[in-house]
């Protein structure tokens, strides 16, 4: 038998740490809803089941969306969890070639080389050192960049890294410990035994001209064993918890769920898999323009993990996107913020009775237009509109004409979920009187709303989709303007609803559009978000002013966007015109 009592310290700390995991994720998972949990069922018995392996395969072991955004960062982050996976594969394998049974004990190929000593009796022993020596100089490779990366973030593309509670840093330098002291445990048995490969042959001998190798190997092997206990103890209650958690995330995500209005047990899983890599700190406009940090989704879920969320760290935010853009996990970011927010109210209703003096009796038309609360409060937009629909003779009922009730988007952010609930059911009714076919809203909070939560059965666009669709159809007769200009991508329009192509369709056809780094799904909010209940005037100025300055080249004339909040915020700080995507179709149109 193989054994040895330095093995101890690692066995437990593994079969503790599967045990403590299996209990958490099976609680979690029944707390889920009935019929997500059927969901879940179904998709072990189906094609979806190719789709996790792939993904966990492409993102939990290569982190391919990691090294799109920087190479480095992506090799870093592969370098552990590929390489620490290659090492358990080919350590197995190695195991079943030495031995003759199959039942092999579950921390031998963790401690291959301290049983199995005598390089001739080991079939295949050449390739098997070479390739485990070279997986394990792939992993300290990666050592040495998240070293430098705590001393020269910009290196990886990275201006700051995240602040770690005392578990994190406790895990974090166990986890580094554990392949150098591999490397000297398995070298300084090379250097006895001659039982190494390329590496730890000469890195044995090299010690064994300075150390006295009898007497160091075991406490090595000991202090390897230790090490991966402390990584197995602290990994459930540090950012490590991301290891195995992004795995059992990717199997439900597949499975068709994802975090709606309420904190569930689907969303302790996107909250524990969180790895605090810090990718979210640099696309956070609070913290780059004002320096504030704790509404960062990287702190904001350390917070919830240790519970110690303060109202701050949830309601000084621009729900602009961001952050969930930028987030190599995917995780929903904003659905659980939203969903805190909720919890954290009382649930006492707001009072409603006015909406029953709000008239459904509407004249029939193809399409219903909803300026929205914005745009009311931006008239040059509804003009404009009205305007569009007048010249191109197309017959339209103005739904809010006479005053907006709100589409429940901002009380939805605010996690009055219940409250928007009984808004969005009013103007549901309303929609549904008008008999249109098709509901059109220059605002991309309503558009938003609309198309994901009013679950309507009529079509819903945004006027620059309209306009686009009109231009394929022959409809918009355009003058061509002489103009350069800058285009915004509405946070809620573009990350929020991926409307990127239909406002530039349109546009390049009546001016020569600019392009800017602050584009698409990296545009900037312009500050003055429905979401953020802490920003004061000054603070909506200066996130303004920033955004305005970076989106603006030098040869732009103008600046234009497709949402009637972000004219209204721009136009505080800017220094030359700025108008809606509507105004500049309704100035080129031809009668």
């Amino acid at each position: 038998m193989k054994f040895d009592w330095f093995v101890v310290p690692f066995a437990v700390g593994l079969v503790g740490l599967i045990l403590f995991l299996t209990l958490k994720y099976v609680r979690w998972i029944l707390s889920l809803p009935k019929e997500e949990r059927k969901k879940i069922r179904k998709s072990f018995f189906s094609t979806k089941i190719f789709a996790f392996v792939w993904e966990v395969f492409r993102e939990a072991l290569l982190h391919v969306r990691i090294f799109k955004k920087n190479i480095i960062l992506g090799y870093m982050h592969s370098s552990f969890a590929f390489g620490w996976f290659l090492l358990i594969v080919f350590g197995a394998i190695e195991v079943e070639f030495a031995n003759s049974r199959h039942a092999n004990h579950l921390y031998e190929p963790i401690f291959f080389r301290f049983f199995h000593r005598d390089p001739s009796v080991l079939e295949h022993h050449a390739f098997f050192t070479f390739i485990m020596d070279a997986i394990l100089l792939y992993i300290l490779s990666g050592l040495l960049l998240a070293l430098t990366k705590r001393l020269y973030s910009r290196l990886m593309g990275m201006k700051k890294t995240t602040r770690l509670y005392w578990t994190d840093k406790i895990a974090l330098y166990s986890l580094w410990l554990i392949f150098p002291l591999r490397l000297l445990a398995e070298s300084s048995t090379a250097g006895i035994y001659a039982n190494g490969g390329f590496m730890t042959n000469h890195v044995g001998s090299f010690l064994a001209n300075l150390l006295p190798l009898e007497k160091i190997m075991y406490p090595l092997w000991w202090m390897y064993s230790i090490d991966l206990f402390l990584f197995f103890a602290f990994l459930p209650f540090s950012r490590y918890m991301h290891i195995p958690t992004e795995i059992v995330l990717i199997a439900l995500r597949q499975a068709g769920i994802y975090t709606k209005n309420k904190i569930t047990g689907f969303s302790q899983l996107e909250i524990n898999a969180c790895s605090s890599c810090g990718i979210c700190i640099d696309a956070c406009q609070i913290q780059d323009v004002l320096g504030r940090q704790n509404m960062i989704p990287a702190y904001l879920f350390q917070k919830i993990r240790h519970e110690k969320v303060l109202k701050p760290a949830l309601y000084d935010c621009l729900i602009c996107g961001r952050c969930e853009e930028a987030c190599p996990v995917n995780i929903n970011i904003l659905n659980i913020k939203v969903a805190k927010r909720n919890e954290k109210l009382n649930h006492k209703h707001q009072q409603y009775d006015y909406l029953r003096q709000v008239t459904t009796e509407l004249p029939k038309t193809q399409i219903a237009y909803f300026a929205g609360c914005m745009s009311h409060l931006t008239p040059s937009i509804k003009k404009a509109m009205v305007s569009i629909f007048e010249k191109t003779h197309t017959p339209f009922t103005f739904i809010d004409e006479d005053g907006s009730i709100c589409c429940g988007r901002p009380l939805q952010l605010s996690g009055k979920i219940e409250d928007a609930k009984i808004l969005m059911q009013k103007n549901k009714e309303i929609i549904a009187a008008s008999g249109a076919e098709i509901l059109v809203t220059s605002c991309p909070i309503c558009y938003k709303v609309f198309n994901e939560e009013y679950q309507l059965a009529i079509k819903v666009m945004h006027h620059s989709q309209l306009f686009d669709l009109w231009s394929k159809q022959g409809k918009l007769k355009l003058n061509a303007q002489p103009i350069k200009a800058s285009y915004h991508d509405p946070c809620d329009l573009g990350r929020g609803s991926h409307v990127y192509d239909a406002p530039r369709h349109i546009l390049n056809q009546v001016i020569t559009l600019q392009e800017t780094a602050y584009q698409k799904e990296h545009s900037l909010c312009c500050g003055g978000s429905l979401g953020n209940f802490y920003f004061q005037e000054k603070d909506k100025v200066q996130v303004a002013q920033d955004a305005y300055d970076k989106i603006m080249t030098n040869h732009s004339e103008m600046l234009i966007t497709s949402c009637p909040l972000c004219k209204k915020t721009f136009q505080k700080v800017a220094e030359k015109p700025v108008i809606d995507l509507a105004e500049i179709i309704d100035k080129a149109l031809m009668q």
